[in-house]
């Protein structure tokens, strides 16, 4: 019995990345919004799209502070199980989970606070 839900759950992620790599206009098109969400809160951001430019499987938004650029994070979106999407710490790819994709206020909201603490650790 455990032989098939290990060859389940191989199946599940295989055809997450598919959907992942298939969704590439998706995908901008979420990170697009995150960053219109983020962008009146004053953060700043680097767009990682162009498959011909960046040698990167899927599109990454670099967000980071006015003052420095030291202080960031990468953000990407991947397909999730049910057939969402999801906003993700592009570093630590699907155990990165930020949240759903849809509610961009909620995950700026979400990115926002995370900035906030690598800025000022003192504060959470």
């Amino acid at each position: 019995m455990g032989e098939v839900r290990d060859l389940a759950v191989r199946a599940e992620r295989r055809l997450l990345r598919l959907r992942t790599r298939w969704g590439r206009e998706t995908a901008v098109r979420y990170l697009d919004d995150l960053a219109a969400e983020l962008a009146p809160e004053g953060w700043r951001f680097m767009k990682f799209y162009q498959r011909e430019e960046f040698a990167v499987p899927v599109p990454l938004l670099w967000i980071h502070a006015r003052a420095t650029k030291d202080v960031g994070m990468v953000v990407s979106v991947l397909a999730t199980s049910g057939g969402t999407w999801g906003y993700h710490e592009a570093q630590f790819g699907r155990h990165g989970y930020l949240c759903l994709c849809g509610d961009a206020e909620a995950a700026a909201a979400q990115v926002g606070r995370l900035l906030k603490h690598r800025l000022f650790p003192s504060t959470w």
